[in-house]
């Protein structure tokens, strides 16, 4: 039993088994199946060391921030919420998430909304703060699986709907969809865009920029060089000792630089860790979906736009990234319960995603002004759930992600009102 559960409670042993099982189901050849399992394995591996440089170049960017702002709170970031959640509920996180994506195949199969969101590290972030909200009511294990795979599963089908008219326009093409779990935030940021509809042929990516910052059109040396402007920033506002402290045998002033391009490296490893597994997740299942879920579409993670306005994503980030400032400085200043401090890749992941869409309908305004509700949805949302999760142990994190933030409203809603009734 012990074995399941370790292996119910690895995410990229799961999606082993589930590429492995999809490709035996289409009977490829023993030598294909074994590819594409480890592959799969392997890719997701991948993506979770992008995430861990990732993440811990941002620990030191929020001490640096923190200290020399004087700003005490918490970081925003789901991957360390979820390994606080998993201590004490990696079975039942684990097994929602398998639950999510049957779930998610049922609905596609027998309602009108036909997006299937393949295996990503994203539902199991997902079931883990559903978990944990269905738990603090005092459930069980079962019913906490049940409860939240059925509606991570509905979720999958349902909100990538909000989001494909705005995906039609960006690629040109209905046969994907967008499946990053923070689509409401997209779909708003796509509505607030078509304010400035008039300036729509105004797009991020005919922007006429000086010679001198042509560089900002490559993704890698443009996210290097905000890295590098953010932690100069914030290395200075902390001052020589602080930085010193925590660059240790490095001299302080080269390691801001080391920290930037370590975070740009990581972004990279990650982004091609998340294409690695999903490209043979999705070898592995679209003929199965095609035989059993006619008109099936797959909704893909966010990087999956990043190419058709590259220039929206950069300037998406830094607008949501200013907006979770803003927000944390609000925070600190009003006494809330507690300070979320922004983590820069999830403001690029979802404020760069929110960019795209914005500039799809309302240009460059409509990118700026999108990405920054964005980022504002991103730090408050949590606020309206941090109290039921740091009554579970999760107090030093959160999950940002839009759509876990409103999922998880609702449901602690309806639980907390039929708990009153019964």
């Amino acid at each position: 039993m012990n074995v399941v559960i370790s292996i119910l409670s690895e995410p990229s042993i799961i999606l082993g088994v589930v590429a492995f099982a999809g490709l035996m189901l289409q009977k490829k050849p023993l030598t294909k199946v074994f590819e594409g399992t480890l592959k799969t394995v392997i890719g997701f591996l991948i993506f979770n060391l992008g995430g861990s440089a990732i993440t811990g170049v941002l620990k030191s960017f929020n001490t640096l921030f923190q200290v020399g702002f004087h700003i005490n709170g918490v970081v925003a970031m789901s991957e360390a919420a979820v390994a606080l959640a998993k201590e004490n509920y990696g079975y039942v996180v684990s097994v929602t998430f398998i639950v999510a994506f049957v779930a998610n195949l049922l609905f596609a199969r027998f309602t009108r909304f036909k997006n299937i969101v393949f295996l990503t590290s994203i539902q199991f972030m997902f079931g883990a703060m559903l978990a944990l909200v269905i738990k603090s009511h005092g459930y069980s294990d079962t019913a906490a699986i049940l409860v939240g795979g059925i509606s991570i599963g509905f979720a999958s089908a349902f909100l990538p709907e909000l989001c494909q008219p705005f995906v039609r326009k960006i690629t040109g093409s209905n046969d994907m969809a967008i499946g990053h779990f923070s689509m409401c935030a997209y779909a708003l940021s796509g509505y607030i865009g078509k304010l400035f509809s008039k300036y729509e042929n105004e797009s991020t990516e005919d922007l006429k920029l000086p010679g001198w910052l042509s560089f900002f059109k490559d993704f890698t040396l443009g996210m290097s060089v905000i890295m590098l402007i953010l932690f100069y920033i914030a290395s200075f506002a902390a001052g020589q000792q602080t930085t010193q402290e925590m660059a240790g045998s490095v001299h302080w002033i080269v390691w801001p630089f080391i920290q930037a391009v370590t975070f740009t490296a990581g972004m990279n490893v990650l982004m091609y860790g998340v294409r690695m597994f999903l490209a043979e997740i999705t070898a592995a299942f679209i003929s199965i979906s095609e035989k059993i879920i006619p008109n099936a579409r797959p909704a893909l993670d966010c990087p999956t736009l990043f190419p058709y306005a590259p220039t929206s994503v950069m300037l998406g980030f830094l607008s949501a990234y200013i907006a979770s400032l803003m927000a944390a400085f609000v925070m600190a200043s009003t006494n809330a319960p507690v300070v979320f401090i922004p983590a820069a890749n999830v403001c690029f992941f979802l404020g760069g995603t929110a960019g795209v869409f914005g500039n799809s309908t309302g240009g460059w305004r409509g990118a700026i002004a999108g990405s920054f509700v964005t980022g504002l949805l991103l730090s408050f949302l949590p606020l309206v759930m941090y109290p039921v999760l740091a009554g579970m142990g999760v107090a030093q994190s959160a999950f940002p992600a839009v759509d876990y933030n409103v999922v998880s409203i609702i449901i602690h809603g309806i639980l907390t009102l039929v708990g009153k009734i019964f």
